[in-house]
C-alpha cells in the first residue's frame, strides 16, 4: 500500500488480483489492502486468483475481526496440473504458467487480443459499403461493389498494432517446461534470486540463478528479460544483470518504481 501511494496508482483501479504461491513475500499485504478497499468504501467485486487455501486465510482473517466488507470478493481457486486461461474479456487473456517450487506455484501469462484489420478511412469515404460488410473486411475477405468490381483486401486495410504480451515467473527453480508456454512473449520477468556461483543454493530452495534466468529467456525466444526476486546478500545488483547480459543481452533489472515500456 505504501507503494501505492508512492508511485500514485490509484486504489480503485484495482480489479483482479494474481498472487503466484503462498509464501508471506507474496500475499502477507493482502488482507491489509482488502481492508483499506473497504475503509475507503469500494463497492465494485474484487476478484482474487490463488490457491484455494487463501480463501480460508481470507475468511479466518475477516472473521476473527468481525469484519464484513462492504464489496464482494470474488475468489477463483487455481489448479497446478496444467496451464489454463483464468481470465479473459474482449481485451486480454491471462494464463496461468506452472512453475516448479517449494510449494504449488503458477506464473501468468498476459496476452492482449490480435484486433481485427482496419479499412482505411479513404476507402470508406469514397466506395459505397455498407456497415453490414465491415465484419467480413476486418476478417480478410475482399469486398465486390454493386457495379461488380472487386476491392481486394490488402488495398482497403491496413494491419493493427500487434498484441503485447507479458510472462511472470516467481518463484521458480530452472524448469524447461515453461518454455514452450511462454515462447515468443514480449517481455519476460523471471525470478534471478542467485548469481551463478550459488546455483547449488538455487536447486536446494528450488529457485533461479542469473543464468538460469537468461536460458530460459533465450531458448523461448522472448524479446525482453526482467530479473527480479534477488537474495538479500547482493547489494550491489550489477554482477547480476552482467552475469544475465552474458547469456541474453536484452535483459534489465527490476527495480522499485521503474517502468518498462512493450512496443
Amino acid at each position: 500500500q505504501m507503494q501505492f501511494r508512492k508511485y500514485k496508482i490509484k486504489f480503485q483501479k484495482i480489479n483482479h488480483i494474481f498472487i503466484s504461491h503462498l509464501h508471506g513475500d507474496h500475499y502477507l499485504g493482502l488482507v491489509g489492502l482488502l481492508s483499506s478497499f473497504h475503509l475507503l468504501g469500494r463497492k465494485n467485486d474484487l476478484h482474487i486468483y490463488s490457491h484455494e487455501s487463501l480463501k480460508t486465510i481470507i475468511d479466518s482473517q475477516l472473521e476473527i475481526s468481525q469484519t464484513v466488507l462492504q464489496y464482494p470478493i470474488i475468489f477463483h481457486p487455481l489448479e497446478y496440473d496444467k496451464s489454463r486461461v483464468i481470465f479473459e474479456n474482449d481485451q486480454m487473456t491471462v494464463e496461468t504458467v506452472i512453475l516448479n517450487h517449494r510449494i504449488p506455484t503458477v506464473g501468468f501469462i498476459f496476452r492482449e487480443r490480435q484486433l481485427p484489420l482496419k479499412i482505411k478511412k479513404e476507402v470508406l469515404l469514397t466506395e459505397d459499403i455498407p456497415v453490414a460488410a465491415f465484419d467480413k473486411i476486418k476478417k480478410g475477405e475482399d469486398f465486390i461493389c454493386n457495379d461488380g468490381r472487386v476491392l481486394k483486401n490488402s488495398d482497403i486495410t491496413t494491419l493493427p498494432a500487434i498484441a503485447n504480451s507479458y510472462a511472470y515467473c516467481s518463484d521458480t527453480g530452472y524448469f524447461e517446461p515453461i518454455i514452450e508456454i511462454i515462447k515468443n512473449v514480449d517481455l519476460l520477468y523471471h525470478e534471478a534470486t542467485f548469481a551463478k556461483d550459488r546455483n547449488q543454493n538455487a536447486i536446494d530452495k528450488l529457485h533461479s540463478t542469473t543464468e538460469d534466468a537468461a536460458h530460459i529467456a533465450k531458448k523461448a525466444n522472448v524479446k525482453r528479460l526482467i530479473i527480479g526476486h534477488y537474495s538479500a546478500r547482493y547489494d550491489d545488483l550489477s554482477l547480476l544483470l552482467s552475469e544475465t547480459k552474458n547469456i541474453f543481452e536484452n535483459s534489465e533489472l527490476a527495480e522499485d518504481g521503474k517502468t518498462f515500456m512493450v512496443d
